[in-house]
């Protein structure tokens, strides 16, 4: 049976849910506490104040002989009870939701990364954010909310309990309203607030998504003369968030007249049914009838964001779909091209050549699983490379490739991206391999120069060294450079194909180049020729076995 993401993503939730299970029941007590102790508290200051009142019209000495001690304790103990279980309550929820939400990011970000590259590449930007900032923090509200039944419950039997001093009735009147109020609320979140929700996390994603492609692309936005349109994209993004957002409010506008027309007829119940008691505790049950159905609220709240909760759920459960079982074969880093009659294996050199978008790059990535490989274009460790799973794939190769993504860190941040345990001899190493050593050396910093969001504080040709050197740190049998030196000075690129052949002769690691340049393409025994893709997506291609020139 397959397991959906949603479902893998509940599970993970229901892990967090038992690790923390201390503190959500610790959360539960103290949030029944609350509201049994605001129903006891109201009820008994209403019978209080309404005895002391007629106690005092009944003369000197009926006032006189009038109790004030227990009632004015009572309301003193339910008054600190509420007030430190509120505090309880509101310490231990959140911090069991905080705790929660700092372990699943990390398994989320983790089970995102070892899925299909496809997938996590095919996130824009700001839908990424979205998903891994928004959508968890929704997710957050599951938690907080966990205590809301106890709460609702706990309020109910107290107020029954003050109401069953004036009959069973009247306990049976502010039941029927609770319910009533509890059930309107829930049909109310059902078909208003949770449509509401759903639009709400998938605007906010859309206008992340748009923004962030917007700002990365606002210099040629100014020049091209497109702003205004970008700016109009970005209102109607907003607009489409701020719709969304007016009907979640909306529906939260009919849950709590839902709640008011049940306190209403709460109410109306207790002076229909508690007419035979005495003045203090028909008051009693009046302002117990109002306060039972409030102790609902936070299960109400509830019903309100379980539509952005479900909708967190179903949009993180995207990214955790498991994908289909593949082999592990692969592990031998032996590359087949079936088509060009053509294995390859560590150190011989392939290079890969032909016309603009002929599908050079998208035949590497095939091979790397950074798209979705095609059954017989090619084999991965004696089996095709369709089959074989993504890790076992990816193990094999270390990328540079024509744009390399920097993070906004430093550069030590960066490299450190392809060997995390790197000392900092390696890394100095593999700048100097990449002609990059002098200029990170230059930096007040060094190795702990920022870089800017993507690398803005280096030029073209110093990002291209610097995701060069970071391919250089990766120990993979085959180290795959797309157009390594496109944008470099002859010198420079000089310099860098001379320490790249003294680099691959020591490490015996194997090559696999795609460039439009001949120096590049003269380190290489072997040279594949790209012609374009087939009506089927395959990449076409032709062998020449001949040695490379320049």
């Amino acid at each position: 049976m397959t397991v959906t993401g949603a479902a893998r993503l509940k599970t993970l939730i229901r892990a967090q849910e038992r690790q923390q299970g201390a503190r959500l029941l610790t959360a539960a007590v103290t949030a029944a506490l609350v509201s049994a102790a605001a129903v006891l508290l109201l009820g008994v200051s209403g019978w209080f104040i309404t005895a002391s009142a007629l106690a005092g019209l009944a003369g000197p000495i009926v006032a006189h002989s009038f109790n004030f001690m227990v009632p004015s304790a009572l309301i003193r103990f339910f008054a600190i009870v509420r007030t430190g279980s509120r505090y309880a309550e509101r310490v231990t929820g959140h911090d069991a939701a905080l705790k929660a939400l700092a372990a699943l990011r990390p398994q989320l970000f983790e089970a995102i990364a070892r899925g299909p590259a496809t997938r996590a590449l095919g996130l824009a930007g700001g839908e990424a954010s979205s998903r891994m900032v928004q959508d968890v923090d929704a997710i957050q509200n599951r938690f907080v909310r966990l205590s809301a039944p106890w709460a609702a419950a706990a309020g109910l039997i107290a107020g029954l309990g003050l109401a069953l001093l004036t009959g069973w009735t009247t306990a049976l009147a502010i039941a029927a309203a609770s319910a009533l109020g509890v059930l309107s609320a829930a049909l109310v979140g059902r078909w208003l607030a949770e449509p509401a929700g759903h639009a709400i996390q998938a605007a906010s994603g859309a206008l992340k998504t748009d923004f962030a492609a917007f700002a990365a692309a606002a210099p040629e936005l100014q020049a091209y003369g497109v702003k205004p349109w970008a700016v109009d994209r970005l209102a109607e993004r907003g607009a489409e968030l701020e719709r969304a957002t007016e009907r979640l409010a909306s529906a939260g506008g009919w849950i709590m007249l839902t709640q008011s027309v049940a306190m209403a007829l709460a109410v109306v119940g207790v002076m229909a049914t508690a007419g035979a008691a005495s003045p203090p505790l028909i008051a009693l049950a009046i302002l117990a009838a109002v306060v039972t159905v409030e102790s609902a609220g936070a299960l109400l709240t509830a019903f309100r964001h379980n539509g952005a909760v479900e909708a967190a759920v179903e949009r993180l459960g995207e990214l955790l779909e498991a994908p289909p079982a593949a082999s592990t074969a692969g592990g031998a880093p032996i590359l087949g091209l079936p088509s060009a009659e053509l294995t390859l294996a560590p150190p011989q050199r392939l290079a890969i050549t032909g016309p603009s978008g002929a599908g050079k790059t998208t035949l590497i990535e095939r091979w790397m699983h950074l798209r979705a490989p095609l059954p017989g274009e090619a084999t991965l460790g004696g089996a095709d490379a369709a089959e074989v799973s993504s890790d076992a794939a990816r193990a094999l190769f270390a990328y540079a490739p024509q744009q390399a993504v920097l993070l906004a860190g430093s550069v030590r941040e960066n490299l450190k991206l392809a060997l995390p345990g790197a000392d900092d001899e390696a890394l100095w190493a593999a700048l100097e391999d990449a002609d990059l050593a002098e200029r990170v050396r230059a930096a007040p910093a060094g190795l702990n120069a920022p870089l800017g969001e993507n690398g803005a504080r280096l030029s073209g040709g110093e990002r291209r060294r610097l995701g060069l050197a970071r391919a250089y740190l990766r120990p993979a049998p085959w180290l795959v450079l797309d157009e390594p030196t496109e944008g470099l000075d002859a010198v420079t690129e000089a310099r860098v194909l001379e320490r790249l052949a003294a680099r691959l002769a020591r490490t015996g690691q194997g090559l696999i180049l795609v460039s439009h340049r001949p120096a590049p393409l003269a380190l290489c025994d072997q040279r594949l020729t790209v012609t374009g893709l087939s009506p089927s997506g395959a990449v076409q291609m032709a062998l020449r076995k001949a040695p490379t020139t320049v």
